[in-house]
């Protein structure tokens, strides 16, 4: 689903990811770790292709496909989603409208099944109604932010889905509420036919107890310096913390 490929990103003159290398299978939910700093967001911004993140070099290689030159809508168009960490508010717009184009133009996610796409049934699986007539991010909480995000991602149904710290700001009703959201965007509850992939960033590890990932990995300096069992991967930095794997950076 995605391979990336000695890949270095700059932004301005300062040289965020050094040399990282990835590969994400069909079906496969990865876990990120690492320190503040460490490149995890600029590696999700650079996957989507975002303007401020540039390859200096290395290749983003999506569905057997080199996107490292595409444009931001052209990686969205064929399947590649992204949920913020922060959100920015768009006033002027509502979170109807938005969900709206999400799901007439991704092109290149999940296969829909000929089925279209109820905004209205969406947000009240997330408990998001009320959200839908206000403008996107204005005056929203913690929770109701992360919600809004995932309602527009299950509206593209990305195949490629990437999380910035989805547990972050949200209060214990509401995490449920996005583990079992994200959980269908991931197809969790299909085994052989599954095909979406996803990226999750996180500190806390609070969203493995509702989504179960295949494989973790620990950024460090921005390299990517230690993957495996990502519970494993994160007891051991909640008892030793990154120390040792700044070391090994060095």
């Amino acid at each position: 689903m995605l391979r990336i490929e000695s890949l270095v990103v700059a932004v301005g003159d300062r040289e965020i990811l050094r040399g990282v290398d990835l590969d994400i299978g069909p079906g496969e939910t990865h876990l990120l770790l690492g320190p503040n700093g460490s490149g995890k967001t600029t590696l999700l911004g650079a996957i989507l292709g975002m303007a401020r993140y540039r390859v200096a070099a290395g290749r983003i290689v999506f569905k057997g496909e080199d996107v490292t030159a595409l444009p931001l809508p052209e990686r969205v168009r064929r399947g590649i989603g992204l949920a913020f960490q922060r959100p920015p508010a768009i006033r002027g717009v509502t979170l109807r409208q938005l969900a709206e184009l999400c799901r007439e133009h991704a092109d290149g996610g999940q296969p829909r099944g000929g089925e279209d796409v109820d905004i209205s049934e969406l947000a009240a699986r997330l408990e998001a109604e009320a959200l839908l007539s206000r403008d996107v991010g204005v005056g929203f909480s913690g929770g109701e932010a992360k919600r809004a995000e995932l309602l527009q991602l299950l509206a593209q149904r990305p195949a490629l889905v990437l999380l910035d710290e989805p547990e972050s700001g949200v209060d214990l009703p509401s995490i449920a509420l996005v583990g079992a959201a994200i959980n269908a965007l991931l197809e969790k509850d299909r085994h052989r036919s599954r095909q979406a992939a996803g990226l999750i960033i996180t500190h806390t590890g609070h969203v493995l107890d509702y989504v179960p990932a295949d494989r973790g990995h620990i950024l460090v300096g921005g390299r990517i310096v230690c993957s495996g069992n990502p519970r494993e991967l994160l007891e051991d930095v909640r008892r030793h913390g990154y120390g040792r794997c700044v070391e090994c950076v060095r």
